[in-house]
């Protein structure tokens, strides 16, 4: 049972984020991260603070549902972010680029396709790194779900959570989603939000296979029983 200080999480239960893995980092850390690790394991895995997770997934909520939706986009080339991602665009209105994303997208107005956003979600920076310095090469305001991992260079809100899981990245997709449409009116506090977290977690071609990233994702956090 978690104690009084890890309890302190709003969204869902505690449980849930840890049984999603949500807290589930890497064996490496980078100083930019720092502030969001609570601890080390035995394995050498950093476990990510889920409190704060839950705090910047709040704050975020409320910044997105000042934007129209049409003016914001969410990008995820990593495999298990593109169907939480897809979800996510249509529960929320919010435009998506699953996949490879392509250059000139956010610079060069003679690309078919070209876009300026107000507002860009990245799933990894890693992986999102050519969205991440268009946006930056454009002054626009990047959101980005970090693992213990990642550099928060000209990422301008950092939500911290493991960004490699399938179900972590389900569970916080959906977390965000449900915030938005609170934050804008859509949803009333004590309203049941009639989209499952399931509806996020859905994967074409069966479940895939779990990797490190959510190895051990229903244990402890920090040796809490």
């Amino acid at each position: 049972m978690a104690t009084p200080e890890f309890a302190e999480v709003k969204l869902v239960d505690f449980t849930t984020y840890l049984s999603n893995g949500v807290h589930i980092g890497t064996r490496q850390k980078t100083g930019s991260m720092r502030p969001f690790i609570y601890r080390v394991r035995p394995d050498g895995l950093y476990v990510l603070d889920v409190r704060k997770t839950d705090e910047r997934i709040t704050t975020v909520g409320k910044f997105l549902a000042r934007f129209d939706p049409d003016q914001i986009v969410a990008v995820s080339a990593r495999q298990y972010g593109q169907y939480p991602v897809k979800k996510f665009g249509e529960v929320t209105g919010i435009k998506t680029i699953v996949g490879r994303f392509i250059p000139g997208t956010f610079t060069n107005p003679k690309f078919k396709g070209f876009f300026e956003p107000s507002v860009v979600i990245i799933t990894d920076p890693f992986a999102d790194e050519q969205t991440l310095k268009e946006a930056a090469q454009r002054g626009i305001p990047t959101i980005g779900f970090c693992d213990s991992d990642n550099e928060t260079a000209d990422i301008d809100l950092v939500i911290p959570t493991n960004n490699k899981g399938r179900r972590a990245l389900a569970l916080v997709y959906w977390l965000l989603a449900r915030e938005i449409l609170r934050a804008r009116g859509d949803l009333a506090p004590d309203q049941q939000f009639e989209v499952q977290l399931q509806d996020f977690e859905m994967w074409p071609g069966g479940e895939g296979e779990v990797g490190e990233a959510e190895a051990g994702e229903s244990e402890d956090f920090g040796g809490i029983e």
